[in-house]
C-alpha cells in the first residue's frame, strides 16, 4: 500500500494553494512539488520539494523519503524544454516515451505523466479527490437564471467543445446567437475570453450576449488537468459581454465557490451546472 503523504505537483493557479491549505487544515501528511524554475508566492508556507523535469530519479526518492506515497496534478503547468545534458539515469530509461509524450496533445501527455508515476509505485489522485467540494451538481448556482437562447447557446458550444477534445485540443468555447466567437486552446480560458472582450463586437449576433461553457475531453482522464473556472472567470466573462458561464456537470470544477457565486451575482450573469 502506497504511504499516506500527498505530493501536489503544482501550477500557476489557486488550486494547488488551495489543496495545499486544505491538507494543512485537515492534518494530513504533503508536499508542495515545484519543478523546473517555478516560484509560487504562496508555496513559501508549506512543505516543498523542488525538482527538476530532467532529474525524476532524484524526484521519486525524494518523495518516498518524505513519505509521500500519493501524487495530484493542480494547476497550469507549462511544457518544460528538456536539456538533455541534465539526464539523469531514470529520465535516459523514460527518455524514448517523454519525447513521445511531450509530442502529443495535453491528455496524451498527462496519462504519460501518470503512467511513469504509477510504474514508480505512486497512486495517482484527482484534485477532486481531496477537494471535495470542487464538482457541483447539476444546478443553476446564483439568482441569474439562463434563458431559452442561452441553454441553446450552450448546448452549440458543448458539441463544438466535445468536437474539441476529440482531437486533444481544448475544453472550452464560447458561442452567442449559434455562432461561435472564441474556441480554447492550450493558451487557456482566459486568453479566449479576452480575445472575445476585443474582437466579438463586429461578429457577435444582433441581440445576443453569449455563453462560456466548459467540459472535459471526451474519454479524459479525469484525474489530470479536469477544467476549471473560479471567480476570475466570471469576471472575465462579464467584461465580454456574456450572459452567463455554463460547465459540464462532474467534468469541470469550481474554484472558490461561494466567490464565483458571489462574482456571477454581481455581474448579473448565470452560473449553470448543466448535465452532460
Amino acid at each position: 500500500m502506497p504511504a499516506e503523504g500527498i505530493a501536489i505537483v503544482a501550477g500557476r493557479g489557486d488550486l494547488p494553494r488551495l489543496i495545499a491549505e486544505d491538507c494543512a487544515r485537515r492534518g494530513l501528511p504533503y508536499r508542495v512539488v515545484l519543478l523546473g524554475d517555478l516560484t509560487l508566492d504562496w508555496a513559501d508556507a508549506h512543505p516543498a520539494i523542488h525538482g527538476q523535469f530532467e532529474k525524476p530519479g532524484r524526484l521519486f526518492a525524494d518523495l518516498r523519503a518524505a513519505g509521500c506515497g500519493q501524487v495530484t496534478f493542480a494547476g497550469g503547468i507549462v511544457r518544460p524544454k528538456l536539456r538533455p545534458l541534465g539526464f539523469d539515469l531514470t529520465m535516459l530509461r523514460l527518455a524514448p516515451r517523454v519525447v513521445r509524450g511531450l509530442a502529443a496533445g495535453d491528455d496524451s501527455t498527462l496519462r504519460m505523466v501518470a503512467g511513469i508515476f504509477e510504474a514508480e509505485g505512486f497512486r495517482v489522485r484527482a484534485p477532486h479527490e481531496i477537494l471535495t467540494d470542487l464538482l457541483a451538481p447539476p444546478s443553476v448556482l446564483g439568482r441569474v437564471q439562463p434563458s431559452d437562447a442561452d441553454r441553446r447557446d450552450a448546448a452549440r458550444a458543448a458539441v463544438i467543445v466535445a468536437a474539441l477534445g476529440a482531437v486533444d485540443v481544448g475544453q472550452g468555447a464560447v458561442v452567442a446567437g449559434g455562432i461561435c466567437l472564441g474556441l480554447e486552446s492550450i493558451q487557456g480560458t482566459d486568453v479566449m475570453l479576452d480575445f472575445v472582450a476585443r474582437t466579438a463586437g463586429p461578429v457577435r449576433p444582433a441581440g445576443a450576449r453569449g455563453v462560456l461553457y466548459k467540459a472535459a475531453k471526451p474519454g479524459q482522464d479525469r484525474r489530470m488537468d479536469l477544467p476549471a473556472i473560479g471567480p476570475g472567470t466570471l469576471e472575465r466573462a462579464a467584461a465580454a459581454g456574456l450572459a452567463g458561464v455554463a460547465v459540464e456537470a462532474g467534468g469541470v470544477m469550481i474554484l472558490n465557490r461561494a466567490a464565483a457565486v458571489a462574482a456571477a451575482d454581481a455581474a448579473g450573469l448565470f452560473l449553470w451546472v448543466r448535465e452532460a
